[in-house]
C-alpha cells in the first residue's frame, strides 16, 4: 500500500503523486459505501501494480476543504487584488479574508494593476498595504505588479504548500500563474477555459506543480459569498479586533454599540483601519439579515 496526494479529478479518475510519480487511480466501491468523495488535495492509501492501474483504498482525514474549487488541505491562498480597473475593494478584499480565515487558510494579498497608478496614488496605497501588514498578513506590494522580486516572494511565501489562487475577474490571475510557471503554456488557457462557468460539462480540478509547491489552476471561490457563522464567531475573523478587544469591559462586546469597547477605541485613534471596522460592522447586519439555514 502507498500513500499520496490527489494532484487531478477527471471523470471517475484521480491521479495520485506518490514519491515524484503520476499513478492513475478509481475509487473502491466502499468509498462510495461510506459516502466519501475523494478531492484533488486529499492525503490518500492506494493500491497500484503500476502507474496506470490502481485503486484509492483510503482516504485521510482532511483539515480544510473548499467547494470552488474543490479542493482539500488548502495551506496557502493568494489573493490576487487589482488597485484599479477593477477599482480596489475593500469590502471584496475582507470578505475574502474572512473566508478565509474561517477555514484556517493563510492568505497571501498580491495586489495588481500598481503600473496604472501615478507616483502620488501609488505612494497613497502604501499605506492601505501597511494597513494589512500590520494585521499579520503577508502582502506583495511592487509598483511594476510582476516584477522578478515579487514573484520570488510569493515564491518563498508558497514553497511546499497546497495553495488557490482566488480574485475578482480581471485582476490578473492567468498572468501570476504564468509568472509563477512560465514553462505551463497552458496554465492562461486552463484559466480563462475555467472561467466560463457553465459551458462545459466536464470539469477537470487538478494541482499545477510549481517548483515545489501545487496550486490549483482553476481560480474561483464561493465562500465569501455568504457568512455562514454567528455575529458571536465574526470578531474572532479579523484578527485585530479579535486581539484587541480582549481589552473590551465587557465580556462578549460586539464592538458596536457597547460602552467602553477597546476596539472602537483602536478605530478612532487609527490602530484598526476604518475601512476594515466599516466592513465589519456591515457583516455582522448581513449575518442579522439573512435567513437561517436549516438543510445544514
Amino acid at each position: 500500500m502507498k500513500k499520496g496526494i490527489i494532484q487531478q479529478s477527471l471523470s471517475g479518475f484521480y491521479d495520485v503523486l506518490s514519491e515524484n510519480k503520476l499513478y492513475r487511480t478509481r475509487g473502491r466501491g466502499n468509498l462510495r459505501q461510506r459516502k466519501i468523495k475523494p478531492m484533488v488535495g486529499d492525503q490518500v492509501e492506494f493500491d497500484s501494480p503500476n502507474q496506470k492501474e490502481g485503486y484509492l483504498l483510503n482516504v485521510l482525514p482532511r483539515k480544510n476543504f473548499l467547494v470552488r474549487p474543490p479542493i482539500a488541505n488548502v495551506d496557502v491562498a493568494i489573493v490576487v487584488t487589482a488597485v484599479k480597473e477593477p477599482i480596489f475593494s475593500s469590502n471584496l478584499l475582507d470578505r475574502q479574508l474572512v473566508a478565509l480565515e474561517t477555514q484556517q487558510i493563510e492568505p497571501i494579498i498580491y495586489f495588481t494593476k500598481t503600473d496604472l497608478f501615478e507616483q502620488a496614488e501609488y505612494e497613497q496605497f502604501k499605506l492601505i498595504a501597511a494597513g494589512y501588514e500590520a494585521i499579520g498578513y503577508s502582502v506583495i506590494l511592487q509598483s511594476e505588479p510582476f516584477e522578478k522580486e515579487s514573484i520570488e516572494m510569493l515564491e518563498g511565501l508558497v514553497s511546499s504548500k497546497i495553495g488557490v489562487v482566488m480574485g475578482q475577474t480581471g485582476a490578473g490571475k492567468s498572468t501570476l500563474l504564468n509568472h509563477l510557471a512560465p514553462d505551463l503554456n497552458l496554465a492562461t488557457g486552463v484559466i480563462s477555459q475555467a472561467l466560463q462557468r457553465g459551458k462545459h460539462t466536464t470539469r477537470k480540478v487538478s494541482l499545477l506543480a510549481i517548483n515545489d509547491s501545487l496550486i490549483a489552476d482553476t481560480p474561483g471561490f464561493s465562500s465569501y459569498e455568504t457568512f455562514d457563522m454567528t455575529v458571536e464567531q465574526l470578531p474572532h475573523y479579523f484578527p485585530e479586533i479579535s486581539e484587541i478587544g480582549q481589552q473590551c469591559r465587557f465580556r462578549g462586546c460586539l464592538h458596536l454599540k457597547e460602552p467602553e469597547c477597546a476596539v472602537k477605541e483602536a478605530v478612532s485613534n487609527g490602530t484598526i483601519m476604518e475601512s476594515r471596522y466599516k466592513n465589519y460592522n456591515q457583516f455582522h447586519d448581513l449575518i442579522v439579515a439573512q435567513k437561517p439555514n436549516y438543510k445544514k
